[in-house]
């Protein structure tokens, strides 16, 4: 039996200790979930859509306990955790209308009918990353149930706890025994069967781009389908006609939320030259007075890194030559603490520029002109998300036509909305999800011929 310790990173004291899923148990909960699937498959879509809403209604409930258990576990602000939890429920939600709306079409031919179908894949496996556990696993688990499809779900070691208690909601509310199971476990035990088992016929991945590489690798071996969700550097553009005060009071909150534990940061804020040093000016004491501490207390803004490792990691991107233009406060004592930073790279080159950081670090650096700016943005393997501050709409619309991401937002920071696609370009991923097409990614087109 092999074991793991969940540790509340805010105290760096030990929350509970678990034991970890084997590959024999993964691949039993695999095969429960592929007999589920045969009586999941064949509810009537009303009766599944009443069940989604009950389990979405079951999470509203928990909705208080579900944050705590994230405060706890993963030392986001109890705000933040509070709108991740009530992110899982709207998911759901919105999921529950989908089995009644999942239409085929009729296509005119010639001598009979033909019609098509949309057909759930089977048994799909979520693989979820520390950052944002509840939400993320609800991106994936709620359009793959609604389609039909069973689910088995891995969570991050480092952050389990509300996906179990997700899943003993599940079955609270009366979805059926094997159609959601939770598996804590290891990657490299459980997500590589995910990858393995031939009863599993999709993968869906949230993480580091090297790790969704493999994934992609070993599901080619059998041709299982992915969905890949993987890292960021995005650009936050700071054109001279924007509102500064506006954007440097909100450009903290683009990049240190979740204490820069995003694939969707912006971390890195270009600004056109000709006002460079007024931002900088106005952004100096937005970054001072970012709250961090405590993350159960209602006023703190930015709460811990994930462990120690993690705190190490983002370090090392500010070296003793790195030029820091200024940073916030972090707490004293226990806690994997690192403080709002804010440097001024000297080369396109730089690491801080080039590699993601996830961490509460940003670099700031100039530009001349729209085609500067999108050049500089698009000088990344990743494309996922981005801002552009602009009070020209021309512009707005050129520059997001121009940037290479899946996700831009113009006089604002917002990337993510549950009616609405997510994913990412380039080395970013592969696929989307969310928005009214997300149970399409977990089905098959089935075309039917009646001859007349």
């Amino acid at each position: 039996m092999t074991t793991t310790q969940v540790v509340n990173p805010a105290t760096e004291q030990v929350v509970t200790t678990l034991e970890l899923v084997s590959a024999a148990e993964t691949d039993a909960a695999i095969e429960r979930a592929q007999r589920a699937g045969v009586d999941w498959r064949a509810v009537a879509p009303g009766d599944r859509a009443r069940l989604l809403r009950r389990f979405a209604e079951a999470v509203d409930a928990n909705l208080e306990q579900l944050a705590q258990l994230e405060v706890a576990n993963a030392g986001h602000t109890i705000g933040n955790a509070r709108w991740e939890a009530g992110n899982v429920r709207d998911v759901l939600h919105f999921a529950a209308g989908i089995p009644e709306r999942l239409l085929g079409n009729q296509i005119p031919v010639a001598g009979g009918v033909d019609i098509t179908f949309h057909e759930p894949l089977g048994v799909v496996g979520v693989i979820v990353p520390w950052n944002f556990p509840m939400p993320i696993a609800a991106w994936g688990f709620g359009p793959a149930l609604a389609a039909g499809n069973t689910v088995v779900l891995k969570p991050a070691e480092l952050t389990p706890l509300t996906a179990i208690r997700l899943g003993e909601l599940a079955l609270e509310a009366g979805v059926p025994e094997g159609v959601f199971q939770v598996l804590p476990g290891k990657g490299s035990v459980v997500g590589q069967r995910f990858v393995t088992h031939p009863a599993v016929r999709k993968v869906v991945f949230t993480g580091s781009t090297e790790v969704g590489k493999e994934i992609m690798a070993g599901c080619a071996r059998q041709v299982k389908r992915v969905t890949l969700e993987l890292g960021g550097k995005s650009a936050n553009i700071v054109f001279a006609d924007a509102d500064l005060e506006r954007a440097a009071a909100t450009a903290p909150y683009g990049v240190f939320d979740n204490a820069g534990q995003d694939c969707c940061a912006r971390s890195r804020i270009l600004v056109q030259r000709s006002v460079f040093d007024r931002f900088l000016e106005l952004l100096e004491p937005a970054v001072r007075g970012v709250r961090v501490g405590d993350p159960a207390a209602e006023s703190t803004e930015m709460g811990p890194l994930i462990s120690a490792a993690h705190r190490a990691q983002v370090a090392s991107f500010v070296e003793p030559s790195t030029k820091v233009a200024f940073t916030g406060t972090q707490p004293d004592g226990p806690g994997f603490w690192y403080p709002p930073t804010v440097v001024l790279p000297d080369a396109p080159s730089d690491r801080v520029l080039t590699e993601e950081i996830f961490g509460p670090v940003v670099a700031v650096v100039p530009f001349e002109d729209e085609a500067d700016a999108v050049r500089i943005a698009n000088d990344t393997e990743y494309g996922l998300s981005g801002s552009i501050w602009t009070n020209d709409v021309g512009r707005a619309l050129r520059v997001s036509r121009g940037v290479e991401a899946g996700n831009l937002s113009v006089n604002s920071h917002s990337s993510v909305r549950y009616w609405t696609p997510f994913g990412g370009f380039k080395q970013s991923g592969l696929g989307r999800e969310l928005g009214p097409d997300a149970a399409l990614a977990f089905t098959e087109t089935k075309n039917v011929f009646i001859a007349t």
